[in-house]
């Protein structure tokens, strides 16, 4: 952790670190308990976040838990990445009303709240650079998705535990926060409740200046790498990356595909959770008198059958088509498309998955493999 730069507060203080936010004008979304689980969602203040509360993480569950602390931060990720509020599950490109004879388009979208993100882990924030490729660097820019990206004012956390599927340190997206932050925030728990806070822009150290708080010293600082280093050194999961792509590509007969497909419900869960999937399908739709008309862009998974659908039948009619598709490309062409891997090592695909397909036993089923054909 960088010796300059950094400043302590008491939980009390970050508390006011969200009002502060609020009176700036920002919507708070952050962590908070419900239906079961830690989600993303608008939060008042710190009452809201998941006090004392964590979670059990294996391929196919999740189980939330009580702690032994009153940790706001002690948890690794839930189902939710930020990707819902960025890249909308369903937005209205246009409404058309009949007039005169003719039809009006209105394609005009109401301005976005401005989002200060509460508890950004490292891997999320390496999935919206990831979709920020996507949808702001490529030749075309999605208007949406711009205006919502604007002005967002990241408060990160360092993840103090690792999940049971989390494998970031493998993917070189965690547990660290390095970058695309404001402030970050790593929670001490050794003694006296305290974050350790890191200021990543000029905009984040405004904001802190309006908060009481203290230089962080050397045993704050050494406290705070000590939770991080051990974080790294527990991850749930490993992910061997050197040669993946070609190893893909060298495998697209491997057998290995055909036990997946067994097992794969094509439910598209894995696809809903990723925090850098962006598959989308438009749909139109219609009043019964025929006077207004509507288009919707929604999301979408290359796991349905309708997804790939040209005149004729869909391109790939089997699952174990569909699978090879979604991990070829999350893991291998999407750094050929890309420049980077469409993987952060969040886990999540393991954990929301009905059947507990696991990504990095997949991979590592066909390396052991390597070059096996169908019989």
């Amino acid at each position: 952790m960088n010796e300059t730069g950094c400043v302590v507060l008491p939980v009390a203080g970050l508390g006011g670190l969200l009002q502060a936010l609020r009176q700036e004008g920002y919507q708070l979304v952050g962590p908070t308990v419900r239906d079961g689980a830690i989600v993303h969602a608008e939060i008042s203040g710190i009452e809201d976040l998941p006090a004392g509360w964590t979670e059990e993480q294996e391929a196919g569950t999740y189980r939330l838990k009580r702690r032994d602390d009153g940790a706001l931060f002690g948890y690794s990720l839930g189902p939710q990445s930020w990707k819902q509020h960025f890249f909308v599950p369903r937005l209205r490109l246009f409404e058309a009303r009949r007039r005169d004879g003719a039809f009006e388009v209105d394609a005009t979208q109401p301005t976005p709240p401005r989002l200060a993100l509460i508890g950004a882990r490292s891997c999320d924030l390496h999935a919206i650079e990831v979709q920020d490729r996507t949808f702001l660097k490529g030749p075309f820019v999605d208007p949406d998705y711009a205006a919502r990206r604007e002005g967002v004012f990241v408060v990160a956390v360092n993840c103090g535990q690792a999940g049971g599927t989390c494998f970031c340190v493998s993917m070189k997206t965690g547990p660290r926060v390095t970058r695309w932050f404001d402030l970050a925030l790593t929670e001490l728990l050794d003694g006296a409740h305290r974050f350790v806070v890191e200021v990543g822009t000029e905009r984040g150290a405004a904001v802190l200046a309006k908060l009481e708080s203290r230089p962080a010293d050397a045993g704050d600082r050494r406290t705070a790498d000590d939770v991080v280093e051990k974080t790294a050194s527990s991850m749930g999961r490993v992910l061997e990356t050197e040669g993946i792509k070609e190893l893909l590509y060298r495998n697209l007969e491997h057998p290995r595909w055909d036990d997946v497909a067994g097992r794969c419900l094509s439910c598209t869960n894995c696809t809903l959770v990723c925090p850098t999937c962006f598959c989308a399908s438009v749909e139109d739709v219609t009043d019964l008198g025929g006077e207004t008309a509507e288009r919707w862009r929604r999301w979408d998974s290359c796991f349905t059958l309708d997804h790939s659908h040209l005149h004729g039948g869909s391109v790939r009619s089997a699952t174990r088509s569909r699978y090879r598709q979604w991990l070829v490309h999350k893991v291998a062409s999407w750094i050929d498309q890309f420049g980077t891997s469409g993987c952060v090592g969040c886990g999540r695909c393991i954990t929301w998955c009905p059947v507990g397909i696991d990504i990095t036993e997949e991979v590592a089923a066909i390396r052991a493999t390597d070059g096996r054909k169908e019989p």
